[in-house]
């Protein structure tokens, strides 16, 4: 046991609604010590490299690190971002496409913006959490006023980290264990249980199968959580 959460146990999730005034959809995700700003923006148009007879619409997503979120400052990608931030980017941007028929959002783009404003690990994974909240806000209000005829959103997903620390199977890292993990893990499952992301990687020692399915059983039972709280959002 961990200070004072189970092996299995997440740390304590709270999600603010319409956090930001002027936002489509915004919701602040707080996963113990990490706090995101997610934000949900739509234009009219699709990409340009999108053929332009193609009858769907697109969803993209952006994630910034400020400054002093971490616990030594970080320098503000300006000009060129990161390979990470890169990798962030994607992988938000796959994960809600994922849950989403792009063909029921004919010529409509929406841009996630996921601001981490303090981090304490999971930053990506709460990122993803925060990120379809706010989507969802936004589709909501796009059904109200009549620019969307019907929901598209398929089904809700989220995502968790997970991962081996001290020789042992952990749900929902902090910095302290994912800095120090023997394995690392981020999962993002669809609330069916479909697989969007299953990333487990050994930074030492190799581990076996028997490991990587207690890693993913402790996620997925962890994503249940997430997804059923988000009936109260």
């Amino acid at each position: 046991m961990r200070d004072l959460r189970k092996n299995d146990e997440t740390r304590t999730i709270k999600f603010t609604k319409d956090f930001t005034k002027h936002a489509l959809g915004s919701v602040l995700v707080e996963f113990g010590d990490t706090r995101v700003i997610t934000t949900a923006s739509v234009e009219i148009g699709k990409p340009k490299w999108m053929d332009k007879d193609e009858n769907k619409g697109w969803i993209t997503a952006e994630y910034s690190l400020l400054p002093s979120a971490p616990n030594t400052r970080c320098q503000r990608e300006r000009t060129k971002i990161s390979g990470r931030t890169q990798e962030i980017q994607r992988l938000i941007g796959r994960s809600l496409r994922a849950c989403v028929d792009l063909n029921k959002i004919p010529d409509l783009t929406f841009t996630v913006d996921a601001d981490v404003i303090q981090a304490d690990g999971g930053t990506r994974t709460a990122s993803i959490c925060g990120g379809f909240l706010a989507l969802r806000t936004a589709i909501e209000k796009l059904i109200a006023d009549g620019t969307l005829k019907e929901n598209p959103i398929i089904e809700p997903i989220a995502a968790i980290s997970a991962g081996i620390y001290n020789g042992e199977v952990l749900l929902d890292l902090d910095y302290k264990e994912d800095s120090a993990a023997q394995v690392d893990s981020n999962v993002v499952l669809t609330k069916s249980g479909k697989i969007i992301e299953f990333q487990t990687t050994a930074e030492g020692e190799p581990y076996d199968r028997t490991q990587m399915n207690e890693i993913f059983d402790v996620a997925q039972k962890g994503i249940k959580k997430i997804i059923e709280m988000y009936d109260f959002v």
